[in-house]
C-alpha cells in the first residue's frame, strides 16, 4: 500500500513538473526573437563598422538574445529606438586587462583615459547596462572606476566628471541583488565621497563645480574657472548620500547610514535654501560672484531626478517651463536652458560642445527620469501628466534620426534637428545618455525594490496602447514577464494586465494601473 502510495505521489510530482515546465515554455515563447533579428539585421545592414569592440555586428544578434529583455508595442518609434539603443550599446562594451567597460565615444578621443574610458556618463551607463542579464559587466564596470581608472594616470579620470556613481550603484543591486558585492565596494564608496568633499565642497556645505566638468561646458550660468554651486553636483551628492545610507542599512552598518542620513537631509535643505530661486520658481546655479545666475537651465530639473524637493506645490511649479515654447519646449525636443533667455544658443562659435541651449540626450534623459519621479513619487504634479511624458519620451525617440536612418550623436538643433557635430565620426553611437531605462522603469513602470515584492507604475497614458509585452526581463534571479492585452486577442493568454514569474503567471487585471504583488 505505502509503495502504490509512493508511486501515486511520484507520478503526480511528475506531472506537476511537466505541466510546469510547459507553462514555462510556453511563456518564453510570448516574444519570440525574430523581431529583434529583424532589427539587428537591418542595423547591421546600414552601418560600416568602422569600430569593433567585444561585441561586434556580426555576433550582435546571439549577445542581445541572451541579454535583453524583449520589448514590442503599438508606437513604432518608440519600439525601433529601443532596439537601436540596445544594439548601439553593445558596441561600446570592451573587454580590458583590468575588466569589462562601457566607452562612451566609440572613437578614442584625446581627454579619455585608460581604453578610451570616460566618467561623464557612468551614472547613464549603470542605469542602462543594470537590465542586461549578464550582471559581470557593470560590475566589471564599477570596480573599474573605483580602482583602475586612476592608476598609472598622470591625472585623476573619475573625478574628471561630475557623478552619480553611488545612486547608480544601488540601483543596480535593486536589479540584481548582490550584497557580496556590496559589501566589497563599499569602503570605496564611502572613501570617494570623502573625496569629493575635500575637493568640491564649500564651508556653506554646497558642492562647486565648472560646467566643463559637469560635461556641460558653454552653459550659460556656467564657468571654467568660478567655483559655482550648480544644481547638477549638488543633485547628485545628495542621491549619493541617500544610495549610501541605503547601502549601509543593507549592510547592517548603522554608524555609516546615519554618517549619510545626516549628510543627505543637510544637502537636500541646503539646495532648497540656496538654490531655489523664488523669482523664477525654478533652481538655478548660485554663482561664486554671488546671487543666483537668473536664468531657467536644464540641471534645475536634475533635483527630481534624485527625489530632493519637498514635496509641495512651489516646487512642482518649476515643470509649467516643459510646456511653454519661450522656456523648453521646441520643436525636436528639450532645450538644456530657457529660449526666452537672450544669450539662448550664441556661443556656437566657441568650443563647439555648447549647452546653452541646444539638445542633449544626456540631459533630455536626466529631465524625463526627473519627470517621471515628479509623476510617481510626488502627490504635486503642476501641470504634468503622463500623457506630457509619453509626448516628450517619444519625440526624444523620435530625434534619434539621421538623413533618414537611425542615429544618436552628441547634441542637436532644437528647430530642425540637424546634428551639430555634422559628420565627425567621434559622434557617432554616442554612449552619452539613457533611453532603455526609461522605457522599461519609468514608461512601463517597473520599480525594482530590495524585498520580495514587484511593484509597477506605469506611465502609459489611459487609453493609448491596446496592447505591448516586456519578456524576458532578468530580475532577482529571476525571468519577469508583462502583457497588456485590452481585448485578449493579441496574446491569446487573457484580457488585461498579466504578471508572470518565472512563466507563472501570478497577477492579473482589466486595467493597466499601478500594482505591487509578492512574486512568489
Amino acid at each position: 500500500m505505502r509503495m502504490m502510495m509512493r508511486k501515486i505521489k511520484f507520478t503526480a510530482m511528475l506531472v506537476c513538473l511537466v505541466v510546469g515546465l510547459q507553462g514555462f515554455a510556453q511563456q518564453k515563447s510570448i516574444l519570440g526573437t525574430e523581431k529583434l533579428n529583424k532589427y539587428v539585421s537591418y542595423f547591421n545592414a546600414i552601418d560600416t563598422e568602422s569600430v569593433k569592440n567585444f561585441v561586434p555586428n556580426g555576433q550582435a544578434f546571439d549577445w542581445l538574445s541572451e541579454n535583453i529583455p524583449l520589448f514590442e508595442c503599438p508606437d513604432t518609434t518608440l519600439e525601433q529606438n529601443y532596439y537601436y539603443r540596445w544594439w548601439t550599446f553593445r558596441k561600446h562594451l570592451v573587454k580590458t586587462p583590468e575588466g569589462f567597460i562601457f566607452t562612451e565615444f566609440i572613437e578614442p578621443v584625446k581627454h579619455a583615459g585608460k581604453y578610451n574610458s570616460i566618467s561623464c556618463a557612468l551614472g547613464h551607463h549603470i542605469y542602462e547596462g543594470r537590465w542586461l542579464k549578464n550582471t559581470s559587466y557593470s560590475k566589471d564596470y564599477i570596480k573599474f572606476w573605483l580602482y583602475h581608472a586612476d592608476v598609472g594616470q598622470s591625472k585623476q579620470r573619475f573625478h574628471q566628471f561630475s557623478s552619480w556613481v553611488d545612486d547608480a550603484v544601488y540601483q543596480n543591486y535593486l536589479v540584481k541583488p548582490d550584497l557580496e558585492f556590496l559589501k566589497e565596494i563599499l569602503p570605496a564608496l564611502d572613501a570617494d565621497y570623502a573625496k569629493w568633499e575635500k575637493e568640491r565642497q564649500l564651508k556653506t556645505g554646497l558642492f562647486w563645480q565648472n560646467d566643463v566638468k559637469d560635461g556641460m561646458e558653454e552653459s550659460i550660468s556656467g564657468s571654467r574657472k568660478d567655483q559655482n554651486m550648480r544644481p547638477t553636483i549638488n543633485s547628485y551628492m545628495y542621491g549619493n548620500a541617500i544610495a549610501l545610507a541605503n547601502i549601509a542599512g543593507l549592510l547592517k552598518d548603522e554608524t555609516l547610514t546615519q554618517k549619510y542620513q545626516v549628510k543627505s537631509n543637510q544637502l537636500k535643505q541646503l539646495v532648497q535654501d540656496s538654490l531655489w530661486n523664488s523669482k523664477s520658481a525654478f533652481f538655478e546655479t548660485k554663482l561664486q560672484k554671488g546671487g543666483l545666475a537668473n536664468v531657467r537651465e536644464a540641471i534645475g530639473f536634475i533635483p527630481w531626478e534624485f527625489n530632493l524637493p519637498d514635496d509641495a506645490p512651489k516646487y512642482a511649479k518649476a515643470w509649467n517651463q516643459l510646456l511653454d515654447t519661450a522656456g523648453f519646449k521646441a520643436p525636436w525636443g528639450l532645450t538644456t536652458a530657457e529660449r526666452r533667455n537672450p544669450t539662448f544658443r550664441t556661443r556656437g562659435s566657441g568650443h563647439s560642445c555648447e549647452w546653452d541651449g541646444a539638445l542633449w540626450p544626456f540631459a533630455s534623459a536626466q529631465t524625463l527620469k526627473g519627470l517621471s519621479n515628479l509623476l510617481v513619487n510626488y502627490k504635486n504634479h503642476g501641470k504634468m501628466t503622463s500623457e506630457i511624458f509619453y509626448q516628450e519620451l517619444h519625440q526624444y525617440a523620435a530625434s534619434h534620426i539621421k538623413n533618414g536612418k537611425p542615429y544618436i550623436g552628441e547634441y542637436q538643433d532644437e528647430k530642425t534637428g540637424e546634428w551639430l557635430k555634422g559628420d565627425n565620426p567621434r559622434s557617432s553611437f554616442y554612449n552619452h545618455s539613457t533611453f532603455n531605462d526609461l522605457i522599461i522603469n519609468d514608461l512601463i513602470g517597473f520599480k525594482p525594490r530590495a524585498d520580495n515584492i514587484l511593484e509597477l507604475f506605469p506611465l502609459i497614458p489611459k487609453g493609448k496602447w491596446d496592447w505591448f509585452a516586456l519578456d524576458h526581463l532578468s530580475y532577482h534571479d529571476k525571468t519577469i514577464t508583462l502583457i497588456w492585452d485590452k481585448t485578449g486577442k493579441k496574446y491569446n493568454k487573457g484580457k488585461g494586465f498579466l504578471i508572470y514569474v518565472d512563466g507563472k503567471q501570478i497577477y492579473q487585471a482589466k486595467e493597466l494601473k499601478p500594482v505591487r504583488v509578492p512574486m512568489n
